[in-house]
């Protein structure tokens, strides 16, 4: 039951994309991103005012793995400080990876992509966005 109910999560999340737009303000950071494993790509756009997410979105296309995490995470991100969204990637990259989770509750709706961990070979789509992420840190840190 409760797997129909993280199908459909991730179906809706899908098709009816979050924050499926571009971020047009001269502060925000965007960075290009193609998934090395299958192709899929996309562009995050995340505009980081006073150590917290103002704003967060993206454009691409991809598998229903990966834009609905795309979808998931852009939720999850906005008016989280920068703290806050390193304790969701780690407890994100060890619920794919590893299969733990942690604290539930700190994942939201992206708790749903828990099936993705014993398919391996769909780790890099359910990651995707939080690989564009981290790519996005690091430009900001030489932005510094």
């Amino acid at each position: 039951m409760l797997e129909n109910l993280y199908r459909s999560l991730l179906m809706d999340h899908s098709k009816h994309k979050r924050n499926f737009r571009r971020i047009e303000s001269p502060n925000a950071l965007s960075i290009h991103y193609k998934n090395p494993t299958c192709g899929d790509i996309m562009t995050l756009f995340i505009d980081i005012q006073e150590n917290k997410i103002k704003d967060v979105a993206f454009i691409g296309e991809g598998c229903s793995i990966s834009m609905a995490s795309s979808s998931i995470m852009t939720d999850l991100l906005k008016n989280k400080t920068m703290e806050e969204v390193e304790k969701l990637q780690q407890a994100m990259e060890d619920m794919i990876r590893h299969g733990k989770v942690s604290d539930e509750q700190i994942l939201g709706d992206a708790i749903s992509l828990i099936g993705v961990h014993p398919l391996k070979a769909r780790h890099n789509c359910a990651l995707m966005p939080w690989q564009a992420l981290e790519k996005i840190k690091k430009k900001l840190m030489n932005r510094l």
